[in-house]
């Protein structure tokens, strides 16, 4: 079975989350939330901004790559499925990604 996530979804954060699902979609929706470099002692851990102001086809591309290599190395439990992304009106220029994952272990 295969689960959204995006980085909005952090409304409800639990330490320490018991349940397989929701645990893996906190942890992705923090990936996917945290800019790489702004966690000390994990300064890997997060998005870089290599697809900022780059034409949209190509930072669509950037960001897909990245959010993958992120999930694949900081949470394995996840396997990345899709990517869509949502432009809104009100903010032009700006990417809001949703990924789509299946749980290993389910």
């Amino acid at each position: 079975m295969s689960y959204k996530v995006d980085a909005t979804a952090l409304s409800n954060i639990r330490f320490n989350e018991p349940e397989l699902v929701p645990s893996v979609l906190q942890n992705i929706a923090v990936i996917l939330s945290t800019p790489k470099g702004s966690v000390p002692q994990y300064r890997e851990f997060g998005l870089s901004a290599i697809f900022l102001d780059k034409p949209m086809p190509a930072a669509r591309m950037m960001m897909r790559a990245e959010v993958r290599e992120a999930i694949e190395r900081w949470e394995p439990r996840a396997q990345f499925v899709a990517m869509t992304f949502e432009e809104r009106i009100a903010q032009p220029g700006t990417l809001w990604p949703t990924v789509e994952v299946e749980i290993i272990g389910e």
